[in-house]
């Protein structure tokens, strides 16, 4: 066996993250597997993700980050022949049981996708459509003041105050993502979860999403799936290494990228492979 690789962290003192500084885990995964029919792309995967904190999840393409990602808001549940074994736990209750409703669930865990997908709706509907469904408003009057709330929070109110009823793709490519955000808040979850949310964006519209990402993290627990090693350092406090499908190293950011652990972690960080 070439020891070369070194092996998945496994032990309890390199999977447990340090916790938030109000001592609450948001998300406890415990032995996740994924299976595409035959095939498994998730291996025995054990992490917890704290709140008011961002984790980041890199590693080469095709590693099974942002699967594993999908397991968190049961998106996986979409895809054919795809199977989803162990525990995923929210306030001590396992997302997996029969009796919890996804799209419930997914109130709770927000998702931002890889390129932007505002709803092919005025900028006002975009954001009040959520919590007109979830029943979150008692009328318009409610419904204005958690539009207003959400495009603060992902600053985006200053810019489209006076254009609510313009249609969401109407914005830049870095504003519809920022929309994108304040659609999956205006729900009030408690997950924010992120697959690569800069990949389709120019430098400065990455900068605010960045930014913005700083700030949201005082309100939520926030996962976020990102190809680039320099954006998971400098927009994370967590971060977790994946190689085919294997949780390879876990822990600080500064940590992972300054003294990693396992030999696969240091030679991914450094270039040598990915």
């Amino acid at each position: 066996m070439d020891t070369t690789q070194g092996t998945p962290a496994m032990m309890d003192d390199t999977l447990t993250l340090p916790r938030s500084a109000d001592g609450a885990q948001r998300i406890d995964c415990r032995n996740i597997k994924v299976f595409y029919g035959q095939a498994q792309a998730i291996h025995d995967v054990s992490m917890s993700f704290p709140d008011r904190a961002v984790t980041a999840l890199i590693g080469p393409s095709g590693c099974g980050k942002s699967t594993f990602l999908r397991c968190l808001n049961r998106m996986n549940d979409t895809i054919e022949n795809c199977r989803v074994e162990g525990e995923i736990l929210m306030d001590g209750e396992n997302i997996n049981d029969e009796d919890v409703d996804p799209v419930l669930l997914r109130s709770r865990v927000g998702m931002v996708f890889q390129k932007p997908n505002p709803f092919p709706k005025s900028i006002y509907d975009n954001i009040a459509y959520g919590p007109r469904i979830h029943g979150l408003a008692n009328g318009r009057e409610d419904l204005d003041a958690i539009v207003e709330k959400s495009l603060r929070r992902a600053g985006l109110w200053e810019e489209v105050k006076d254009r609510l009823t313009a249609p969401g793709t109407s914005l830049s490519g870095g504003q519809q993502q920022r929309l994108c955000i304040a659609r999956a808040i205006a729900v009030q979850p408690e997950v924010i979860l992120m697959d690569e949310p800069c990949s389709a964006l120019d430098p400065i519209a990455t900068a605010r999403i960045e930014e913005l990402i700083d700030d949201l993290r005082s309100r939520y627990c926030i996962v976020i799936v990102t190809h680039s090693m320099q954006q998971a350092a400098r927009v994370s406090q967590r971060t977790a290494f994946f190689h085919l499908g294997n949780l390879v190293e876990l822990g600080d950011t500064n940590q992972i990228f300054t003294n990693p652990r396992e030999k696969r972690t240091e030679d991914y960080i450094t270039g040598r492979f990915g």
